[in-house]
């Protein structure tokens, strides 16, 4: 051994030899001796005279603190999972975390809300405190940041990423005048709903009878009459529509959310939009989505009993029976948009009176386009109706976007995920 060897070396020096002054070791000794013996054992063996104990100890506690820094960086990254069960793009955010778990180091726990009620309370009082009045699943919580909803190519795989990296800044959040605070994060499903709701506003079917009734009406050269009967019939309309989407939305909330699901609604969206486009194209040949011949003389029946009215009492209960009729006539007509709009917000997991909130949203920017030519036709009396020119330009626009979104249904639905 090295010290048994050292002992023996020494006890064969003359006992009258004096020891030899030893030269304070030089920076290449040193560095050599501490890469020989250790950190410890340089300290001792190898120190100059001008080290104190204390500096030794100074750069223990040093390396000691380093070492725990270092082990704590290297931890894995806790991220919580609050998701449910039959939830597509729940099973799209936790794909990503898969892909993530290989590039990072992170302890991934699942909570499902709809089994656990702790897990709802935790993520409710997460909501509560990071001042998010909309909740839905997925839902991320990471470095005690909460990430709602997931959007593979938007900006919550990107704030996911950034969060686990440690990078992460939030400025998804934004002060507006007069408005308050805004999450940009959440205004996609919002901006989708007025614009599908602004296209299904241009539907031709319920526009041709509302500017039939204009027609009529203008004969009379009474504005306040056509303002009153003409808005009961477009305020009616709106709300059988809306019973007719809350139809729909139920329908899916009960069936769920699945992937066959998308896919034959999606299928569905693209025929109907296929129709619509040839309307433009060959208008009255082959099948057609419209409201048939054979109801139109029932229908003139009707308008032309609402103008018969001696009482305007009686004008109004007239037109607005009138706009039920025709919502149950153009159900063919009309059905596609609200169904796959239904099927969106069903599968962005909006919670409770959030769904009839955005249906709300849908009807009024819906009723929009209607009470704009109300109002024309009262300030210029005209008698302008749909022509046919103007109906195959609407068909084509309505079947255009009826037939992106069944398309992005069956390939892409992660494209209509806002979180």
């Amino acid at each position: 051994m090295t010290t048994a060897t050292r002992a023996s070396t020494a006890t064969a020096r003359p006992a009258t030899a004096a020891p030899a002054a030893r030269a304070p070791p030089t920076p290449t000794a040193a560095r050599r001796c501490a890469a020989t013996t250790g950190f410890a054992r340089a300290a001792s063996s190898c120190s100059n005279p001008g080290v104190s104990p204390r500096a030794i100890l100074a750069a223990l506690a040093t390396f000691a603190v380093l070492t725990l820094w270092i082990a704590d960086v290297r931890a894995a990254t806790r991220v919580e999972v609050y998701s449910k069960s039959g939830c597509p793009h729940c099973a799209a955010g936790k794909d990503y975390l898969g892909e993530l778990s290989r590039k990072y180091d992170l302890e991934i726990v699942d909570y499902d809300v709809v089994e656990s009620g702790q897990a709802r309370a935790r993520l409710r009082a997460l909501a509560a405190k990071a001042e998010v009045e909309r909740l839905v699943v997925p839902s991320f919580v990471i470095r005690g940041q909460l990430v709602v909803g997931f959007d593979r190519g938007g900006q919550s795989a990107a704030r996911i990423e950034a969060l686990i990296s440690g990078e992460a800044i939030d400025d998804s959040k934004v002060d507006l005048p007069l408005w308050g605070r805004v999450d940009t994060n959440q205004m996609g499903l919002p901006l989708f709903t007025i614009v599908v709701g602004f296209v299904d506003g241009f539907n031709p079917c319920a526009m041709w009878v509302l500017l039939f009734l204009l027609s009529i009406l203008v004969n009379f050269h009474d504005r306040k009459k056509m303002a009153v009967v003409g808005g009961t019939f477009v305020v009616i309309s709106g709300l059988a529509y809306f019973a007719f989407m809350a139809a729909w939305l139920n329908i899916f909330l009960i069936a769920g959310v699945s992937r066959p699901l998308q896919i034959g609604l999606g299928l569905v969206a693209v025929a109907v939009g296929g129709i619509h486009v040839k309307d433009f194209f060959a208008f009255g040949k082959g099948l057609s989505l419209s409201i048939p011949d054979a109801a139109k003389p029932g229908i003139y029946a009707r308008v032309r009993r609402v103008m018969q009215a001696e009482k305007l009492s009686t004008a109004v209960g007239a037109v607005a029976v009138l706009a039920v009729v025709v919502n149950l006539i153009e159900l063919v007509c009309t059905a596609g948009l609200p169904a796959v709009y239904t099927q969106v917000l069903v599968n962005n997991g909006v919670e409770g009176a959030g769904y009839y909130a955005y249906l709300a949203l849908y009807i009024l920017v819906y009723m929009l386009d209607d009470a704009a030519m109300l109002t024309i036709a009262i300030i210029t009396l005209s008698k302008r109706k749909l022509q046919e020119r103007g109906g195959r330009i609407l068909k084509l626009v309505s079947g255009a976007v009826l037939l992106v979104l069944g398309l992005l249904l069956v390939f892409k639905p992660d494209w209509l995920l806002w979180g």
